[in-house]
């Protein structure tokens, strides 16, 4: 049976005590907040009470109190979701209450229009791990404006989010028939992802996962242009950075 590779010199299958590195600690304030302690845990081979415990130590901020700056407020939004107020109140240096009701005011703020490429790939980034509830408070838009966007880019929810979430499994998607598995076949090689779920009617994910079971590959001259297309996201978001900057 292979062994266990862990943080430090130790392999051993057995949780790590005693003194934490730096890599560690750095590895903790880097994770705290975005995964739950019982993850952590496992990610570092640490016992779950000796990562709550040197969270604490690590966050232990004078108390702030006044108004909430903009860094604190984009803090903020960049945890929710991801885990208790209780936690984002440790981390921010803020109470509980402070924090809940910050919360409350994210509610009252909704912006329209139109996403913004950074929006749009970060909300892709979260979309799995998040409610729409969570979603629409992050980036300050309504529950239909996240239900929207998610459908037009054919988002699904992770199913260990959504069993963590309910309970339960998440709903299952339909058996692959062989006529969509050939229409499969034939488009994954040339076509986008996107393109190919709305094709199919199924999320972004099922069609990567899919094809991945079935060894398909995407030719040289597409994964070409996905590179282009990336550089191009970049570029665009960079200037509109730039453009905000030089407004202000």
């Amino acid at each position: 049976m292979s062994r266990r590779i862990t943080w430090g010199n130790d392999t051993s299958g057995s949780p790590r005590r005693g003194r934490w590195t730096s890599a560690e600690i750095a590895r903790l304030k880097e994770l705290y907040g975005l995964r739950d302690e019982e993850t952590i845990a496992k990610l570092l081979n640490r016992p779950e009470p000796s990562v709550r415990k040197m969270a604490e130590k690590i966050f232990r901020l004078a108390l702030r109190t006044g108004p909430w700056s903009a860094r604190e407020v984009v803090e903020l939004r960049r945890y929710l979701g991801g885990t208790k107020p209780e936690t984002i109140a440790r981390i921010l240096g803020r109470t509980p209450e402070e924090v809940l009701q910050q919360i409350e005011e994210l509610r009252r703020v909704q912006q329209t229009g139109r996403w913004t490429p950074e929006e749009i790939g970060e909300f892709k980034r979260l979309y799995g791990t998040r409610t729409d509830d969570d979603l629409a408070l992050i980036f300050g838009r309504s529950i239909e404006a996240v239900k929207r966007l998610g459908a037009r880019y054919c988002l699904a929810k992770d199913k260990a989010f959504v069993r963590r979430l309910t309970g339960s499994a998440a709903t299952r998607m339909p058996r692959w028939s062989p006529g969509e598995i050939d229409l499969l076949q034939k488009l994954y090689p040339a076509e986008a992802n996107l393109d190919i779920a709305q094709r199919l009617n199924r999320s972004v994910k099922s069609i990567v996962s899919k094809a991945h079971n079935l060894a398909l590959k995407k030719d040289d001259e597409r994964l070409k242009e996905m590179g282009r297309e990336n550089v191009s996201m970049r570029y665009q978001s960079k200037k509109g950075a730039s453009s905000g900057a030089s407004a202000t």
